[in-house]
């Protein structure tokens, strides 16, 4: 019951409703003339230096969804919930050369999505048109997953009601006051509020990190009541260290997390906000430092598992086992503190979920509207049609939340990185070479999309009862092999989607098939700030095709 709460209720409001009075703030937090502009209202004027792009990019990546799921994995399953851990490590290194060529050849050409690079680079409007749509598509969920994170911590509290809408309601008011300041402010919301978001997290799991095996009696004793539980538990992939059954899921499953990581457009829109080629070289070499604390809140999973925690029922009867960090700290921590933790968690969803409500708003405006709808948009129109595309996406995010299965939305996320990943031959190594065949591309990311739903399909879900669409992790048993492994579908996916596109692309160019020229230039990629910009790419293709150079 909520009065049993309410002193924890009380901490979050306050900490919850201060900060979403910050965001209404950020709109004249370095405001410029004029905010109707993707410039400004997408993309915070492409002015942010180090210390606000480290808050904004880090609190975009690290969400509330990673502060509860991330445990409930490690929970349930043990260790193949480290998996988020290595990714975000090796992630840093691998894109810290991508991401400066992406940003210099945006400042240069003023594009807003990865979609508007894909478009002049290969001179595909069928191209760009496909990136966009897929990078709309796997964000939806993953706004949704940020809306779970809010619910188990209101779960935990009390604060529900009976009924579907009167059980939503909190979050619903919630999501209301984001989609407020966020039509108003734009991408300074989140920038101003990941500094607090940041800080209560870390102040709670430092806290944590020490008075958790003070109470539990040392990390021994935690590490050994979560290898009690698993011994005990009949599935061959669980316990606190690796075995032969999830090895080669968890290899594959954070290699493709990290490849898809920063190909999520609400990742690319921190970087895009950066002012400079250096302010992007200092963030990569420093993000690491919240897998440092990423590692930290996974092993409060183990934390639960010793403090006897019992996760809270879904609906439908099921556990939902995001609710164990609130439980913990509900039942360890005196209330105030555990008013803060939970604040940590909501706020911790506000940044992200903005963050990639204004990415998509920014896909379907720059490559569907103004690409298909109304190709003489000015600057203003095109602001109007994102603030008002992001207040949509929102709503969607919210109808995902009220009316399915939360498990669902957890599942679909998964399916949104299978999904991301097909982007990859496009817009990453697209930055590098031009040697690639539009053509060949659009049909890799059919095969690796076709592929990667064929397998998704195929998996079921044991503890929800689903027959379809029930998690990432694929049988290799289903290709023939005598084996109870399993490996990450995306891994799988994007594979076949770079063979198929590299051998496509040979045949293409034998059969001498016209290719689209580029309207990208060698300079174009190592451009800083104050390199004057060049004239956006024209609506519409070139019509005389242009033999491409095979490495820029």
């Amino acid at each position: 019951m909520w009065r049993d709460h309410q002193l924890e209720i009380a901490v979050f409001v306050i900490l919850f409703v201060g900060v979403s009075a910050l965001g209404f703030v950020a709109a004249r937090w370095r405001r410029p003339d004029n905010l109707m502009h993707l410039d400004e209202w997408g993309l915070g004027g492409r002015n942010f230096g180090a210390w606000i792009t480290w808050f904004l990019v880090g609190g975009d990546l690290y969400t509330a969804y990673t502060f509860v799921a991330v445990p409930a994995l490690l929970f349930a399953s043990g260790a193949a919930g480290f998996f988020a851990v290595p990714y975000t490590v090796i992630i840093y290194p691998l894109v810290f050369l991508v991401l400066v060529r992406m940003w210099s050849v945006s400042h240069r050409h003023g594009f807003v999505t990865p979609a508007d690079f894909v478009r002049s680079r290969f001179q595909s409007p069928t191209l760009a048109l496909l990136i966009a749509i897929t990078g709309i598509v796997a964000t939806m969920p993953y706004i949704a997953l940020q809306l779970v994170g809010i619910e188990a911590v209101l779960k935990t509290m009390g604060v529900t009601g009976e009924g579907t809408i009167a059980r939503h309601l909190p979050i619903i008011i919630a999501f209301a006051i984001l989609a407020a300041y966020t039509y108003s402010s734009g991408l300074r919301a989140p920038a101003l509020i990941a500094f607090v978001k940041d800080t209560l997290i870390y102040v709670v799991i430092l806290v944590a990190i020490f008075y958790l095996p003070y109470k539990l009696g040392g990390w021994g004793a935690i590490f050994d009541a979560a290898d009690a539980k698993f011994d005990k538990t009949p599935a061959p992939g669980d316990g606190i260290l690796l075995n032969a059954n999830n090895q080669l899921q968890y290899i594959t499953l954070a290699l493709g997390s990290a490849l898809a990581l920063f190909l999520y457009p609400h990742s690319l829109t921190g970087v895009l906000a950066s002012r400079n080629r250096d302010v992007i070289k200092r963030n990569m070499s420093a993000l690491p430092a919240y897998s440092l604390l990423l590692g930290l809140i996974a092993l409060l999973g183990y934390a639960a598992i010793a403090a006897s925690i019992t996760p809270l029922k879904n609906p439908n009867g099921t556990n939902d086992n995001n609710t164990v960090v609130p439980l913990l700290f509900d039942k360890l921590f005196p209330d105030w503190f555990a008013g803060v933790a939970y604040a940590a968690i909501g706020i911790g969803a506000l940044v992200p979920a903005a963050i990639m409500s204004i990415a998509a708003a920014n896909l379907f405006t720059r490559n569907i509207y103004k690409e298909y709808l109304k190709r003489d948009a000015t600057p203003a129109q095109e602001a109007t049609a994102s603030k008002l595309m992001s207040l949509l996406v929102k709503f969607g995010a919210l109808v995902f939340v009220v009316f399915v299965d939360p498990q669902f939305s957890i599942d679909l996320q998964l399916i949104g990185g299978v999904i991301i990943l097909q982007t990859l031959p496009a817009v990453a190594l697209g930055l590098f070479t031009r040697w690639l065949h539009r053509g060949a591309l659009i049909a890799g990311w059919a095969a690796g999309m076709g592929l990667g739903m064929w397998m998704l399909y195929q998996i079921p879900n044991a503890a929800t009862k689903r027959a379809h669409f029930g998690g990432s992790a694929f049988p290799l048993s289903e290709f023939g092999f005598d084996s109870t492994k399993t490996i990450y579908v995306g891994f799988v996916a994007v594979v076949v989607n770079l063979a198929v596109a590299a051998l496509l692309t040979v045949v293409l160019r034998a059969a001498r098939v016209q290719d689209g020229g580029d309207d990208t230039v060698h300079a174009d990629y190592f451009a800083d700030e104050g390199d004057p910009r060049v004239s956006p790419a024209p609506a519409s293709p070139a019509p005389a095709p242009a033999a491409p150079d095979p490495i820029t």
